[in-house]
């Protein structure tokens, strides 16, 4: 048995195993000793959530089936052992992957009861891995900003203070990750949702190169900008979790710029504690300074800076050499470079269409006028002219192919820093402040999410430890095109050294 915070027992499942912060290769290997069971980590999991969800809105949707199919997982384990690298582990899965047997609400009241004919291919390659997805979690609504507010479950909470907010939009996954409400998820990231949230909840986040992961079935907020990731409390589930989800699909295109280059031999196995040794990484010091310091609590700002120096200095401790500071794009250019407000009505759109008669609503306007959206995001996509966009006119607008263009110039003029400079990495912080306390609102602009979402290139955010008043702060690493084997070893390497994960303690 173990405890929640109210010191009441809880079943650890078959022979006292403790799945708080229990990694994949641990539950496999407690599978093989024959001390648990798929069927005793659901209902361990389940116990969880419904003990500890009231208190952090991490979950919009609880999968009535988990239970079911981890009775079928046991079985078919009994007769040919692990069924797939995710056998038996708890997934958590952001409610904007499509899911046929479940809601997907995209985090919309007015889509709560809306079924998908099928599941996202994201999830038919979890599914077929072995995964279990235990629910589908909260997010900012319709993904459009970083503070996890939906008017399907309201404001999901960080379990390292539930008076503040977990970033997002990924955040439900995140704080159900952090506080072992699952083993590993998903999110997905337009402009820091599976980086921020996880900076902010102490995990492991991945976005990968742009043509790794499918985007079929997946809510889209800009289509260009899109890309699904995994969230986890340590590099290796990471990996192993990237290494179910990636792969080529003909109903999207883009995946195509994948095929060959997925190592034979996957992500996990590229992890070396000692990657660092050697690297070249280079600092981009600008970034980590706040854009407007109106925006960091007093004191924050130094404490903040104080665990990101500690952090540069273990990786050079570990051998990296730092090349200290390094410019990579310039700040304007990547600013112009967004496209999130010319295309998220035409994506919704589109979206809402493939569904058909499943949705109560055909357009983003539509739902917008439902009047049942989060007023935060209702006032966002009001003031920021979302729905006077021509999206049939995109094709020719030059505003939006400029940017278009600009994007493709970045991407290059940031590969070839990375090789003029020999570097196997860029580094800098996911964000310049704390979480925000509830009812703020987490300033976008503090947000270093821009260059990896606008260059397609891939970026992994890894736990670089604490501020004295116990926030956890994350450091973010981004490398060249597909090369995520050497970036999740370089966090590897970084994580083996710092050890800085610890679950929150309200909910260990």
């Amino acid at each position: 048995m173990t405890n929640d915070a109210d010191g009441n027992d809880v079943p650890a499942g078959d022979d006292g195993f403790d799945p708080v912060e229990a990694t994949i290769g641990e539950i496999h290997g407690a599978f093989a000793a024959g001390t648990l069971t798929a069927t005793a980590l659901v209902e361990t999991t389940l116990d969880r959530i419904d003990r500890y969800d009231a208190d952090l809105a991490a979950y919009i949707h609880v999968n009535e089936h988990a239970r079911d199919r981890a009775r079928d997982l046991d079985d078919r384990y009994a007769e040919s052992g692990l069924t797939g690298p995710l056998h038996g582990i708890p997934v958590a899965v952001k409610d904007n992957h499509d899911t046929a047997d479940m809601p997907t609400s995209v985090g919309s009241a007015a889509l709560a009861e809306v079924v998908p004919p099928r599941d996202a291919t994201v999830i038919s390659r979890l599914r077929d891995a072995g995964a279990i997805v235990i629910g589908k979690t909260n997010l900012q609504e319709l993904s459009f900003g970083t503070d996890t507010i939906s008017s399907a479950r309201g404001a999901t909470r960080n379990p390292y203070d539930t008076d503040r907010r977990p970033s997002g939009s990924s955040g439900g996954t995140a704080v159900a990750v952090a506080a072992t409400l699952a083993t590993v998820g998903t999110g997905t990231d337009t402009c820091s949702s599976v980086r921020s949230p996880p900076a902010f909840t102490n995990l492991v986040g991945v976005r990968p190169t742009m043509g790794l992961v499918s985007r079929t079935g997946i809510a889209p907020l800009s289509l260009t900008q899109d890309t699904a990731g995994p969230i986890a409390r340590t590099v290796t589930d990471a990996a192993r979790t990237l290494e179910a989800m990636v792969g080529y699909d003909p109903e999207d295109p883009l995946t195509a710029r994948g095929v060959g280059n997925v190592p034979e031999r996957g992500y996990a196995a590229a992890l070396d504690p000692d990657a660092l040794d050697g690297a070249r990484i280079g600092v981009v010091r600008k970034w980590f300074e706040p854009t407007d310091p109106g925006n960091v609590p007093k004191g924050a700002a130094e404490g903040i800076a104080e665990t990101l120096d500690a952090a540069l200095e273990a990786m050079a401790d570990a051998g990296a050499t730092l090349v200290d500071p390094v410019d990579v794009v310039d700040d304007d250019e990547l600013d112009a470079a967004r496209v999130v407000g010319f295309e998220f009505m035409r994506d919704v759109d589109r979206y809402l269409d493939e569904l058909g008669e499943t949705t109560p609503v055909d357009s983003l306007e539509a739902l917008v006028e439902t009047g049942t959206m989060a007023d935060s995001i209702e006032r966002r996509i009001r003031d920021g002219g979302i729905l006077s966009v021509d999206v049939d006119g995109l094709d020719t607008d030059p505003d939006y192919l400029r940017a278009l263009a600009l994007r493709e110039r970045l991407r290059t003029e940031t590969i070839d820093r990375l090789v003029r400079d020999d570097l196997d990495a860029v580094v800098y912080p996911p964000a310049t402040v704390p979480p925000v306390r509830i009812p703020d609102l987490q300033p976008f602009e503090e947000m270093r999410c821009q260059l990896s979402a606008h260059t397609g290139l891939p970026a992994v955010v890894v736990q670089a430890g604490f501020t004295d008043d116990g926030l956890p702060v994350g450091i973010e690493l981004l490398g060249r095109p597909f090369d995520e084997r050497r970036l999740l070893a370089l966090a590897f390497a970084y994580e083996a050294k710092t050890d800085h994960r610890r679950p929150p303690d309200a909910f260990s």
